[in-house]
């Protein structure tokens, strides 16, 4: 059997949404972290100077946009719901 069977696997055994997916790989930099961050305040900004997240090979900008943005409409949703 290859090696790269298990590996292959492994990947597709998680939700690509999962808490500990990695989000920017040049840092490891998971989910789970930016949400923290996200939550205590900080903007994409933030979170790239904390993390290092953005600042490699540029691969992980769009996913991590996208995941802020989802993060701010739940925020949004929840904010106007409690009104």
């Amino acid at each position: 059997m290859s090696p790269i069977k298990p590996i292959v696997k492994l990947m597709e055994s998680k939700p690509a949404d999962s808490v500990d997916e990695v989000m920017c790989h040049c840092t490891g930099t998971r989910r789970d972290k930016i949400q923290r961050l996200f939550e205590q305040g900080m903007d994409i900004e933030a979170i790239s100077d904390w993390t290092g997240a953005l600042t490699g090979c540029g691969g992980c900008e769009w996913d991590i946009g996208d995941f802020l943005k989802e993060l701010a409409a739940q925020r949004e949703n929840g904010a106007t719901s409690n009104k």
